[in-house]
């Protein structure tokens, strides 16, 4: 093997160890234990997740991106 398939090959590993590190450090082995003072609320139904985390990006992007156009044209028809 070339010298730069070897290191092409020891970032891969350092990268998959270190992305499976996290991994584990973050895994919600102790989320059921409760705190003082937790207090979690109804959970949400299937069309209110979907409306949050789907629905509200969406619009939020088309808003902003119509937003530039209008101001986009409006530069246009004044150099004209």
């Amino acid at each position: 093997m070339s010298n730069k398939v070897k290191n092409h090959a020891l970032r891969a590993g350092t990268i998959t160890a270190g992305t499976a590190l996290m991994l584990l450090m973050s895994s919600p082995a102790f989320a059921l234990t409760r705190d003082d003072g937790d207090d979690p609320g109804p959970g949400l139904s299937v069309v209110q997740t979907l409306g949050l985390y789907v629905a509200t990006p969406i619009v939020l992007f088309l808003v902003i991106a119509g937003l530039v156009m209008l101001g986009d044209k409006s530069r246009k028809t004044k150099k004209s």
